[in-house]
């Protein structure tokens, strides 16, 4: 039997030619039998009649040791570059550039999406095979371990780190903590890889790479880079650049607005260029990317006015980017700002709530919305620091679209920002859109 997927988990399996490595005692075989053929890899042990002609089992001393040198002997088969991709922002979007460089002459295995849950790395290391010729990885950070697990997975080549904001502190507790557990991205790369980290980046400059023995590359605009963007310039759709290189210079277009958008393109440039992709065929294919979609999107909205739908997720680090180019495009217009509820911060609840509103008080906007009972420290902050501009709190979206019909026209710009499981945000998005 050929093998084609994964798991460890019996709710992992979910098509046939699975191998499953199984601690516990599996006793309703109803639910895998529509499955079948499945090779089961267990300490147990399993009478005659338990087994039936699409079940192989292999019985090992130790599931958990099988498993693993299962992963090792997997991964060692492919001697190809392989890149992993961390950050607070940034990740799914340099991710997708970079298998959209690549993929001019070369097969790529990636990240679906931005579907980078610790649960998948073995579906992720499966799909390399024979004809792929590099692969590139998200690896989030949920709590501390997460990269260095990831890393034992994919043992990648080159590294990246967009940036890092403070998210997930439910778990890592303090950003100092959340900082080293990007950081563990050096242990991934087995002290021999390319770390391409953002120099620019106020947190990423405080990674302590000291024992790091790879080679680190710099990409930025302010700092002395290895890879430096120049002239950066808004236009239709997207960012035009120039990128200095060992004192060469070559002219980039990006689709997706924002001097944010610029960073993602030089990690993702950094990566191509380190992999053999010559200049000119890196900014043939980055001016065809296709911008993901509720990442700064520009639509049409209510009124005449203009929405920048930025609903996919929201840090202070996405928050700032945001309201920079809400500023940026917004030049003379009504700037108006929804945002919701920054997630996953546990008791840091309050304090990065108000860092947001510091933010939204520096950057500045002429209307403030914030929707959600944390969301509202954001707005009573901003007003705290200075913000003169009106502020509207609300728990939920029922009024806001109602004031927004009273408060908008065609000289307003709105930006729209909150998580992606925020449903209320989702659909008042969907809503501010003119109707075609």
């Amino acid at each position: 039997m050929i093998v084609y997927h994964g798991a460890y988990r019996l709710k992992q399996v979910k098509k046939p030619n699975t191998v499953l490595f199984s601690k516990q005692k599996i006793v309703k075989w109803e639910r895998l039998k529509d499955f079948f053929p499945i090779v089961l890899v267990t300490h147990q042990t399993y009478s005659p009649n338990e087994k039936s002609e699409n079940l192989t089992v292999i019985k090992v001393k130790d599931t958990e040791e099988a498993y693993w040198q299962f992963v090792n002997n997997y991964r060692s088969l492919f001697q190809i570059p392989i890149v992993a991709i961390t950050g607070t922002s940034g990740k799914t979007t340099t991710k997708e550039m970079l298998c959209h460089i690549l993929s001019v002459d070369k097969s790529i295995a990636c990240t679906n999406n931005s579907n980078n849950s610790r649960t998948a790395h073995l579906h992720y290391l499966l799909s390399i095979d024979e004809d792929t010729e590099a692969a590139v990885f998200e690896t989030a950070v949920g709590a501390p371990g997460d990269v260095r697990n990831a890393g034992k997975y994919f043992k990648p080549t080159i590294g990246i780190i967009t940036n890092i904001g403070a998210h997930h502190l439910n778990y890592c507790k303090t950003l100092e903590g959340y900082i080293q557990a990007k950081g563990e991205i050096c242990e991934a790369l087995e002290q021999k890889g390319v770390l391409i980290i953002n120099a620019d980046d106020q947190n990423s400059g405080k990674l302590n790479l000291n024992q790091y023995k790879g080679r680190i590359i710099k990409v930025g605009i302010h700092s002395s880079c290895d890879f430096k963007a120049r002239d950066i310039q808004y236009c239709t759709n997207g960012m035009r650049f120039i990128v200095q290189y060992e004192h060469n210079e070559y002219p980039m277009f990006v689709p997706g607005i924002g001097e944010h958008q610029v960073y993602n393109a030089l990690a993702a440039i950094a990566a191509a260029h380190e992999m053999g992709i010559h200049f000119h065929e890196i900014a043939h294919q980055l001016k065809t990317f296709r911008n993901l979609n509720k990442h700064l999107q520009l639509f049409d909205g209510i009124n005449g006015s203009t929405i920048l739908d930025d609903t996919w997720s929201i840090t202070t680090t996405s928050l700032e980017a945001a309201l920079k180019v809400l500023n940026d495009v917004g030049q003379g217009k009504n700037k108006i700002a929804i945002l919701g509820t920054i997630t996953d911060l546990g008791s840091w609840g309050y304090i990065i709530h108000e860092q947001a509103g510091e933010l939204i008080y520096q950057i500045g906007v002429d209307v403030l919305i914030t929707i959600g009972e944390h969301a509202r420290i954001m707005a009573d902050h901003a007003v705290f620091c200075g913000l003169r501009a009106p502020a509207y709190t609300f728990n939920n979206s029922i009024l806001v679209f109602d004031l927004l019909k009273r408060i908008t026209d065609e000289n307003t710009i709105i930006l729209i920002k909150g998580d992606m499981y925020s449903k209320p945000i989702i659909e008042l998005a969907v809503k501010l859109r003119k109707k075609e």
